[in-house]
């Protein structure tokens, strides 16, 4: 599936990407077991980047489950929710002109 947006209105959340490592995690189940974990954890905290001006959250977000052993939602949730606060102060990353110096 492919989103277009328009530069002058941003979407309102951000696109979001949970990724797990096939290399730590060989069954397919426990992989989609971690995602929908944190994408639950995700979904229901989410509003700390809602709150935020539109302005300074991001377009996107990439998730990258590092741990090696599957964790329970409660750990998940509670690393989640220090994170979705934190890119919610994140300054937005300047704009680079590009310029044609052939």
């Amino acid at each position: 599936m492919l989103y277009i947006y328009d530069k002058e209105t941003p979407p309102i959340l951000p696109q979001v990407l949970f990724s797990v490592s096939k290399k730590q995690f060989k069954k397919a189940v426990d992989r989609n077991l971690i995602r929908r974990r944190c994408r639950e954890a995700y979904r229901l905290n989410k509003e700390s980047l809602v709150t935020s001006p539109q302005e300074l959250r991001p377009s996107y977000i990439a998730f990258l489950y590092l741990a090696k052993e599957i964790t329970t939602y409660d750990v998940i949730e509670q690393a989640m929710k220090p994170i979705l606060k934190r890119l919610g102060k994140v300054p937005p990353a300047p704009l680079k002109l590009q310029t044609d110096n052939s």
